[in-house]
């Protein structure tokens, strides 16, 4: 059974400044050694008070993005602890968890660390952003954490019966941005060049026009 070859966390640009173009991107057999989050009362809170693991080895700072972080206008670093709308802890608490399903379900398909195209059929395990789609549905009575999970659920279900599922799943556009996400990871549906970027170029040509 092959292991997810690297972690998605860490951007391939600040690689040189903490010593990987040396020793190697960390894999996630890798990252469970540091953050073993997944064994028994080993919480998030622990490792990074040093009482567990050793985060302090595998972690990043708060600024840091990756490529698909960027494309979404507005997601935030998985190093970003403690503000309101952070992932990081649930990030690092779920990540070894990704191993024990791996080996537990071969068969799945890890998007896009597997390949940007899963095989028809097939089950697939990828990242997703709520706020991505939420606004596109009224919220009514749920709470925040219900409408994005209603989000996600609901926005698969039509993408798939429209095709745009086929289109989420597709390489990011030029190929170096496709070759990085598949060491970064990428998020289910993130544009390529970033909205922003997009607007911009929008704006630029229209000052030609």
């Amino acid at each position: 059974m092959s292991e997810l070859i690297t972690l998605s966390l860490f951007p391939c640009a600040i690689s040189s400044d903490i010593g990987w173009s040396r020793i190697g991107r960390p894999s996630l057999i890798d990252f469970c050694v540091h953050w073993p989050t997944d064994d028994l009362h080993a919480y998030v809170d622990f490792v990074r008070n040093g009482s567990v693991g050793n985060g302090a080895a595998r972690t990043g700072e708060r600024r840091w993005r990756r490529l698909t972080e960027e494309a979404t206008g507005s997601a935030k670093s998985v190093f970003h602890f403690d503000v309101q709308g952070s992932v990081a802890k649930s990030t690092h608490s779920g990540i070894p968890w990704l191993r024990r399903i791996r080996k537990a379900r071969p068969q799945l398909h890890f998007w896009p660390f597997d390949g940007w195209t899963p095989p028809e059929g097939s089950s697939v395990i990828a990242e997703a952003y709520p706020r991505l789609w939420s606004l596109s549905y009224p919220r009514k009575d749920r709470t925040q954490d219900q409408h994005d999970a209603y989000s996600v659920a609901q926005w698969l279900q039509e993408a798939d019966k429209s095709g745009e599922l086929e289109t989420a799943f597709a390489a990011p556009e030029p190929e170096p941005i496709a070759a990085t996400g598949l060491v970064e990871g990428w998020i289910l549906g993130a544009p390529w060049p970033p909205k922003e970027k997009q607007k911009k170029a929008r704006r630029r040509k229209a000052s030609r026009d």
